[in-house]
């Protein structure tokens, strides 16, 4: 088929078609209001998934590599944060952050913690490495160990023993849902009933 063939073939299916007379249209009558869920795409879509994320990254106390790591929110009681301390809670999920950004492993934890969190998985090990060979050294040891107090899910954090990392991994405890804190009760009522 030749140029003017296809240019007459196209002269004749276009024939009947006028230009617009405005590019802009009118929005729709009755202009509704969008939809919860519309709403919550577009809050998801423009969220910066750590803008509710308190975590920096300066004025951080950094740590030596072979440092042992303890914290514990106050309510949790001495027996479970040594059976924590200890190594001795079955390890639900892990994370390993070696060879990752300060930022990517800022992303990691977080999502990370609140992923654990939504599926009732309490006992976590986060394996950031010791750090002996960063400038500074330590240097996502000291981080991850910053970070973690302050995510409100994070219940207790120690190093973990020789066998699962030592001074180079966080045994994390995170906080109970409610579900399982309703299960507790039961549990326990049923004992004493």
């Amino acid at each position: 088929m030749s140029h003017d063939d296809e240019l007459s073939l196209f002269l004749q299916e276009v024939a009947g078609v006028r230009p617009l007379r405005s590019d802009h249209l009118a929005p729709p009558a009755g202009n509704n209001p969008p939809t919860e869920a519309q709403l919550a795409r577009r809050q998801a879509a423009s969220a910066d998934p750590l803008s509710q994320d308190p975590l920096g990254m300066e004025g951080i106390e950094m740590l030596d590599p072979h440092d042992i790591v303890g914290f514990k929110r106050d309510g949790v009681q001495e027996g479970v944060y040594k059976k924590l301390r200890l190594g001795k809670y079955e390890l639900q999920a892990s994370l390993d952050l070696h060879q990752k950004t300060l930022n990517e492993a800022r992303v990691a934890l977080v999502q990370f913690i609140r992923d654990c969190a939504q599926r009732d998985i309490r006992c976590l090990l986060i394996l950031h490495g010791k750090g002996e060979r960063s400038t500074p050294r330590a240097m996502l040891k000291s981080h991850v160990s910053a970070w973690l107090p302050q995510l409100p899910e994070v219940m207790a954090i120690h190093s973990a023993e020789r066998r699962h990392g030592g001074s180079g991994a966080l045994y994390v405890l995170l906080r109970k849902s409610e579900r399982q804190k309703a299960e507790n009760r039961e549990r326990h009522q049923k004992r004493l009933g």
